[in-house]
């Protein structure tokens, strides 16, 4: 009984072999090159099972069209002398059956054996029928091809292609799930098996075989078989297979088995895109996608043939985005669309990211793109405009959703009531994240996407406190600054450390000797894994029983007051406010100074990761300097008013005057070291370079810079070393600092200099224990 298929899986079948990669280029049945050929070692049999009958003839097929039961004969040249069998056979005879019989000819195992006709290789699970064998054709008999370096895959593949053939055929297979399971476990263990050169090459050559063996589509035909049980068994053998590839496979094979999903994927679409298997093995292509290689050439370029092709993937960014569009209509009034919004924006997600960097290639490669000058040649201009015209479709539908979110906000003194938020909000942020990345690809897209934001601002800086989660990457909304505010920026910026642990086994445990305050802290802290310290501290003083985060909260005090002050030389406090400080040009006086840095550095991080408030802040020169930013005049106001005012002066000058020399600078600069007076030239040659009207400005800037970047740069270098310890992403040592204004810091660190208020402290206090009108309560507030 042959399959039952549908007409468009029949084509695709029919596609998928024809595609075959052991296919022989030369249609003509009769001319198979000898040099194409290997030939395997035949024993002599004394006698025969099987009747045959020696024949020598032409190549041509008479008689009319193979009825089924009816038995026809015909040829089959053997090899490798050329000496042609008759077979007798009948038209549901399969081509597996045919060479079993060939098996006791030639003792050849039948894996190592191929039948050709009329150009193409005939599959084991074939008919005589299917392959369209008449009365008096010609079949050839060839060894396996050269080519197939994988003879066992090759093996495993069609044992499993003709067990799915029997069960769309409703042949009886016992525990067939399971059958088919092992078959496509075992070639993956073939995958993994060691070998000389386990590379991209042979990656593709073990997935060639899995593609070109139409395992593929025959899994799709068991999948809408009609025949009970069929459908369950091909869901879970394909989850099975994808799910073993992204387990169990190095990513090395990750680029082949998203071309097995993406085929999958093509053959499944048409059964439905909303169907559960569909969906699944389009999530599995997208998380196959980060590291697969990605081509924009054409599917006819041979020389990236292999490789993933950008437009095999914006189909499904269509798909997705249409969903998209769908979901985020109704998700602010249906609660249940978050699931599947979830689901989608994850996918789409996956999806953008090749297909962004293939247009990012495209930039490099002309220039740039401009959405109103695009070459009308290029293979993937539909595509990049596509994705722009679908940036503005998303950016315009989340404006709305924002803007009906704000509508609900009727209340201000209920914004934070859970009733109030919807299960969309974080998937809103996820959204607005990729519509980000998208617009650093068009001219103008990034004002638009501001202006959205700048329009949402208030209901972006309750979303993002509320949802935005240390997994989710928020921080590209720090590169929009001017839509935050003070909770946001500080929220984004304390995500970047790591969460603080409860487990007291995994806590950096300090026993701390009063008297030795900073030489044992240091010890704790600056030999310390920083590994360790992330978990969070546990701090006891010695000869005291006191624990727990009072004991820790004065110990960050304690330590900082040593740290800053003046009498160690290493930071020096600004004059108009003491608690302002800035690291000390002369701190080399200390042996230990640049250790000491770095532990200083380490501390001030962990006092913001504990959200201990130490008292001291940084000056602003300190602080752009640890964003890597520079440093103006106007930023040195506090830290050298002297300097400040000078240097005020000198721009604002009389430009006769100053070019009179009657000031006598040149570009230099008098610094005292260790009791001694000595000059530092400001640039090559400085000492013979005459200020004047023309070169002040430049004056100006070498001496700020020299003043307070290159005579304290070990130092910087040093404190922020130890503060991107503490980080969960060192990387993002610098990132921290510029996602905030300096009076952010200044909050975060010291606090706020204004009162606190009684009153206001009341309102806000929950009793645990006890009532507001307790008289232990009373006592208190008085």
């Amino acid at each position: 009984m042959t399959p039952i298929l549908t007409p468009i899986l029949q084509q695709q079948q029919q596609q998928y072999r024809s595609s075959s990669k052991r296919k022989l280029n030369d249609d003509d049945e009769n001319n198979v090159s000898d040099d194409d050929l290997v030939y395997v070692r035949m024993r002599k049999q004394e006698t025969t099972k099987t009747a045959v009958n020696s024949w020598s003839g032409g190549g041509g097929c008479k008689g009319g069209l193979l009825k089924k039961n009816s038995e026809i004969h015909f040829f089959i040249r053997m090899m490798p002398k050329g000496k042609s069998v008759v077979i007798h056979a009948y038209a549901e005879d399969t081509v597996k059956s045919i060479l079993e019989r060939l098996v006791e000819l030639n003792s050849i195992p039948i894996f190592e054996q191929r039948l050709i006709f009329r150009g193409r290789q005939l599959q084991w699970e074939q008919t005589v029928a299917q392959c369209g064998i008449q009365k008096d054709c010609n079949v050839e008999h060839v060894g396996r091809m050269r080519s197939t370096e994988h003879p066992q895959a090759w093996q495993v593949v069609n044992d499993m292609v003709s067990v799915v053939y029997d069960l769309c055929r409703q042949v009886n297979v016992q525990e067939p799930s399971k059958t088919v399971k092992s078959l496509l476990t075992s070639y993956i263990s073939l995958a993994l098996t060691p070998k000389p050169k386990l590379d991209a090459d042979s990656a593709t050559g073990y997935f060639g075989i899995f593609m070109n063996s139409s395992a593929i589509s025959v899994l799709v035909t068991l999948y809408v078989s009609p025949f009970k049980g069929n459908k369950d068994t091909a869901d879970s053998c394909i989850r099975h297979f994808l799910n073993c590839c992204r387990t169990s496979l190095s990513k090395t094979f990750y680029t082949q088995a998203a071309r097995v999903a993406l085929e999958f994927c093509k053959l499944l679409s048409r059964v439905g895109t909303h169907d559960p298997l569909y969906l699944f093995c389009r999530s599995s292509l997208g998380g196959f996608l980060e590291d697969a290689e990605i081509s924009l050439a054409s599917s006819e370029d041979q020389n990236f043939k292999g490789l993933v092709l950008v437009q095999d993937l914006f189909p499904f960014v269509r798909e997705l985005a249409d969903s998209l569009l769908t979901n985020l209509e109704s998700s602010i009034d249906s609660p249940s669309v978050a699931c599947p919004l979830l689901s989608n924006i994850g996918d789409f997600t996956a999806f953008l990211v090749p297909v962004r960097n293939g247009i990012e290639q495209h930039q490099a490669l002309r220039g740039g793109v401009s959405y109103h000058n695009l070459d009308s040649n290029c293979l993937v201009v539909k595509e990049i405009e596509y994705l722009h015209l679908l940036y503005n479709q998303l950016l315009s539908k989340i404006d709305t959703c924002l803007q009906k979110m704000e509508k609900r906000f009727v209340d201000k003194e209920m914004v934070h009531e859970e009733n109030y938020f919807f299960p969309a909000c974080s998937l809103y942020l996820s959204l607005l994240k990729e519509l980000h990345k998208i617009s650093k690809l068009y001219d103008g897209a990034p004002e638009k996407l501001r202006g959205v934001l700048m329009r949402q601002k208030t209901v972006m800086c309750l979303m993002v406190v509320k949802y935005a989660k240390r997994v989710d990457e928020h921080q590209w909304i720090l590169e929009h600054k001017n839509v935050t505010n003070f909770e946001t920026r500080r929220h984004l910026a304390m995500m970047i450390f790591p969460e603080v642990k409860e487990d007291y086994e995994e806590l950096h445990e300090m026993l701390i000797d009063r008297s030795q305050l900073l030489t044992e802290s240091f010890e704790y802290i600056a030999r310390a894994d920083p590994e360790s310290l992330r978990s969070g501290l546990f701090m006891e003083f010695k000869n005291e029983e006191a624990t727990g985060p009072g004991v820790l909260r004065e110990w960050f005090l304690l330590v900082c007051q040593a740290i800053f002050n003046q009498a160690n030389a290493l930071f020096v406090a600004c004059p108009n406010d003491r608690t302002r400080f800035l690291p000390n040009s002369a701190s080399k006086v200390h042996p230990l100074h640049l250790e000491y840095f770095r532990f200083c550095g380490r501390v001030i991080a962990l006092a913001l990761m504990h959200k201990v408030q130490v008292g001291i802040v940084f000056d602003r020169t300190f602080f752009l300097q640890l964003a890597g930013n520079p440093i103006t005049l106007e930023d040195i106001r506090d830290a050298d008013p002297d300097l400040y005012k000078s240097c005020k002066q000198i721009l604002d000058m009389d430009s006769d005057f100053i070019d009179s020399d009657a000031l006598g600078l040149t570009f230099v600069r008098e610094v005292e070291e260790l009791g001694h007076r000595k000059a530092v030239q400001l640039c090559p040659g400085g000492k013979n370079i005459v200020v004047n009207s023309k070169n002040r400005v430049k004056y100006v800037d070498l001496l700020i810079k020299e003043r307070f970047v290159t005579s304290i740069s070990e130092q910087v270098s040093h404190f922020a070393k130890g503060f991107a310890d503490i980080l969960s992403c060192s990387k993002l040592q610098q990132f921290f600092f510029r996602g905030l204004e300096p009076e952010d810091l200044d909050y975060m660190l010291r606090g706020s200099e204004d009162d606190i208020s009684v009153e206001d402290w009341k309102a806000h206090t929950e009793y645990n224990g006890y009532k507001e009108t307790d008289i232990q309560i009373s006592w208190f507030w008085e």
